[in-house]
Parts: C-alpha cells; structure tokens; sequence
C-alpha cells in the first residue's frame, strides 16, 4: 500500500510539472475557508445570476453560456470551482450533447483541465475534457465521449480551443462533450465527471443545441460496464449485477468444511436463495465455477475447486423448477481471484463458488434474508444525517446530503466532510477499506450502505473498464488518488464533498449509512 501511495503521489507531482502548477492542493483564499466555499446541493437547480459572469481578460469562454443552470455541483478537489450543467441536448436520437460553465469563486486563479480528463481512459493528456459522462441506467453503462478515427475526444480541446490552464477569480469558461445518448430514450439521465458528484436525474432536451455539433463521422464509443455489488450480512453469499448478469458468489467456507467437497447442512438454504433467482431469470445457462483462494498449490486447488463446482452443480438443479436450463461446472483454482490475497479477509472471499445467469427482471426474485444462518440481530441505525468524529486528534462533521433513487435500481449517495479543528489534517480513512483489494486505484470506498430489515449489506459500485490484459475496476464513488490525491486533505473549516453510486433495494424508504471512521446514520432514500 505505501509503494502504491508513493507512485500515485509521484504522478500527481509530475502533473503539478506539465500543468506548472499544483493540481492537487486546493487554492487558498483569504478569510475561513467554509464562507469561500459555499455549499452546492448536488443536483440543485439554480437561478443563472448564481455563477459569476463570464468574460474579462483571464480565461473567457468563446461561448460561455448565459441561459439557465440545470445543475450546480462543487469540484471536490478544488472546492472554489463551480460546475454548472447549462445543456443536455439529445441530437438525432442517439447522441448527448452535455455542456459544463466552470466558475471560480475563489480569490486566486485555479487550474481546472485535470478536474475533467477521464480517469479510466489513461490518454495521458489534461488537454481533452475527456471524464465528462452519463450513466445509461437502464444498460448499466457509463458512457463517455466519443474517439475519432485518430484518438482524439470528441469533446472540448483545451489546446485547439485556446483556453488556459486557469481559471482567474471570478471568471468563467464553458467547455462540452458529445456522449452516446442512454438507452431506452428516457427523459432524464445523470451527468458525471471525474471530479463532482453526479448531477442526478437531469431532463434531457431535444431541442436543437445552440452550438453546432462536430462532425461525428467515423466515431467510436467508449463505454464501461457498472457492476453493484451486495452481500448478506451473514457473508454466505454476494451477488454482483452488471446490468445482463447476475453473478452470485458463494462462500466456499459455508459451503464446505476445509478441504472438502461435500455439502454441509447450510448449504441448502443458501443454494435455495440461488435457486430463486435463477427461476427469475429467461436466461438458458447457469455457469457455475469454483475458485480457491492461493494457499496451497494448483495441484490441489484445481481439482478441489473443479469438484466443489461440480457438487454446487448436482444439488443446484433439482432445485430449478423451469424448464429447458443447462448448466456448466468448471473449476478455476487460485486463477480468477476477486479481492487480493494478502490477508485472511481477502483469501476468504476468493473462496468461492460462482453462480452466473442472465439477470432477472427489475425487483424480481433478488436477495433475501435466511434467518437461519446469520450470526446475530440487526442493530437499528439512529434516525439522523449528521455525525462527528475525530480524525488525528481534529473535530471532523459528516453530513449525509442526499441519497437519492436513479431509474433501473441505482441510487447515488452523496456526503459532505468538514474539518472543524484548527488544523490541516488528512483524512485516509476515507480510502481504507476492505473493497480496496477489488480496485485497482485508490478511492473513497470506505462507505456501505444496509437494510436491516432484509440484512443486507450494499457495496460501492465498479466502473469495469476493458483493457488489453483483461479488465481493470475502478470505484463507482469519488476519487482520491492521482491528480486527485489531495483530496482527503482538509484546511481547518474546509468541506469536501463526495459520493457513491449503489444498488438501491426497491421496497425501503431508508437505509443505514457507514462512512468511515463516523457513527453510522440513517438516510432517507429520495
């Protein structure tokens, strides 16, 4: 973990060398740092006079857009940089033109290129607003801007447009993107960049844009699969959904005594839940595979892996009561590992058996409590969106400030951090998490979210993004390394805001919250 910190911190200082300028810390501004940051509601409307006007001699847009704002976020790295959503325009039924006005509301001139390069992408340039995105619910999708023939982004080109590294105070730019429109034609869709929470549930317009659109001939698109993860709380099982397959992963420690392949007493119970799902499902194949964590040597783990699949097979069949389903049994040993093997906690959750199926219609035959297996009574939350800590001896507040429900069973949590000491503090446990082993980079994912009533536990989203060596997961939530990798440094009164994409359960009206280190809390779901 510190040779990773040390390598991410490396890139974001050769970053600070090619921008020539810090991209990580936040820009000072004189007097208390809460009264210079104002608060912004993650998915607030507001009144055009609430961004400052464009123009002046710093870093005008050559189109800054005066119409209305549909959505107003704070840039979490740099707090003093507003991001207004001043147009959504569908154009032809399958493209999104999304334009952003960035406003400095700081006292000095703040950098915003990296803010808006897209993090999955790696083009290893900050010229392109290449982050800018939406979230196509419906197909589990987090669509990004298109790529010419050559590479390039479809979207605006800091270089090509002649705008500056800075922003000065005060000013304004406007700067777009064109994405692949969501699926399903909806008539709202949520507005994502690298370095904000999402602009939640926007209306979509399809009205001519004011601007010409490029020519997108010969485009491709880009686009990465959200998984959502969930688990009971009694850890028998977790079952991942990308939006075409539910993958339900079984604890081969409830499955099997050590070393064995033959079923225990438990194991129907939660063989029974898989069974339902897999009724709910159209799909005509069960894949079922086994998988050992990396103890021991191939010559074990491969066959052991290869029968325990095998014996979930046998028992799992009778159990599905429609017609015409094929399953497949295959054993993969210490191969496909979900979570590092690095402490015992990772190497019990790569010992597994993994039921994959065509996913179920929405709210059909999902999860459900066994009262039969689980270990102890769910302990209610306080009713309460607000909680305190200390964080290396300084006063820390944690404001839950929405938690709300996207279409096709998504949600988006969004939380506010200050730090009310008198001291610049870091605030790592943000990023210290168990799901840490299933990201490749480092974010905020120390958060989850559970229903007591059907005990259940929610994980943060994955953005899965395709690579020549297989794929790579990144965290559905708020970023904290690269050029971002200040962002759990807080000035004394400083605030930050961050979320998290989740599965939301259809039938609740609230959840528990966990955010690090702070007392859990109850949110209501919006």
């Amino acid at each position: 973990m510190t040779r990773m910190r040390t390598s991410l911190l490396a890139l974001a200082c050769l970053a600070v060398t090619l921008t020539g300028c810090g991209l990580v810390d936040t820009p000072r501004v004189a007097g208390p740092e809460p009264s210079a940051t104002p608060s912004v509601a993650p998915s607030a409307t507001v009144s055009p006079s609430a961004a400052a006007s464009p123009g002046g001699s710093a870093s005008p847009s050559p189109s800054a857009d005066s119409g209305p704002v549909l959505a107003s976020v704070l840039n979490t790295d740099t707090p003093t940089l507003k991001v207004d959503l001043v147009g959504l325009n569908r154009v032809e039924g399958k493209h999104l033109l999304v334009r952003l006005r960035l406003t400095n509301l700081g006292q000095e001139k703040t950098p915003w290129s990296a803010s808006l390069q897209d993090e999955y992408g790696k083009d290893g340039s900050f010229r392109w607003t290449s982050g800018i995105g939406v979230l196509d619910t419906a197909a589990r999708r987090w669509l990004m801007p298109y790529k010419t023939a050559d590479g390039e982004c479809v979207c605006t080109d800091q270089e090509g447009d002649g705008l500056r590294y800075f922003i000065d105070p005060g000013q304004s730019i406007e700067v777009h993107a064109v994405v692949p429109a969501p699926s399903g034609d909806p008539d709202v869709t949520t507005v994502v960049t690298p370095a904000t929470p999402p602009m939640v549930n926007v209306p979509i317009s399809d009205e001519p844009p004011p601007t010409p659109m490029p020519d997108l001939s010969g485009v491709s698109t880009v686009a990465h699969v959200v998984s959502t993860p969930s688990e009971s709380l009694d850890k028998s099982e977790e079952t991942t959904d990308d939006g075409r397959n539910l993958e339900v992963n079984l604890s081969s420690d409830v499955l099997f005594a050590l070393n064995e392949a033959k079923l225990t007493a438990k194991a129907e119970t939660i063989l029974a839940r898989a069974a339902t799902l897999i009724n709910s499902s159209t799909g005509p194949t069960v894949a079922i595979a086994g998988h050992a964590d990396s103890s021991g040597t191939d010559a074990i783990n491969d066959p052991l892996s290869r029968r325990r699949a095998e014996a979930v097979r046998r028992a799992l069949a009778p159990l599905v009561t429609r017609s015409g389903v094929r399953f497949t049994a295959q054993g993969y040993g210490s191969r496909r590992p979900l979570y590092g093997n690095d402490d015992e906690e990772g190497r019990r959750r790569n010992r597994r058996v993994t039921v994959t199926f065509a996913k179920p219609q929405q709210g059909a035959g999902r999860p459900t409590a066994n009262t039969d297996v689980l270990a102890s009574p769910a302990t209610p939350a306080p009713a309460a969106t607000t909680a305190t800590a200390e964080v290396a001896g300084q006063p820390f507040s944690l404001e839950v400030t929405g938690l709300r429900r996207l279409p096709d069973g998504l949600g988006v949590l969004t939380y506010r951090i200050t730090n009310k000491g008198g001291k610049e503090t870091w605030h790592h446990r943000l990023s210290n998490s168990t799901e840490w082993m299933s990201y490749k980079y480092i974010a905020a994912s120390n958060v989850r979210l559970t229903d007591p009533v059907a005990r259940r536990q929610y994980l943060p989203g994955r953005v899965q993004v395709a690579t020549g060596d297989g794929t790579d997961a990144y965290c559905a939530c708020t970023g904290v390394a690269g050029v971002r990798l200040g962002t759990e440094k807080f000035a004394p009164g400083q605030s930050r805001e961050f979320y998290t994409l989740f599965e939301l359960p259809s039938a609740p009206t609230a959840l528990t919250v966990k955010i690090s280190d702070f007392p859990q809390l109850q949110a209501p779901i919006t």
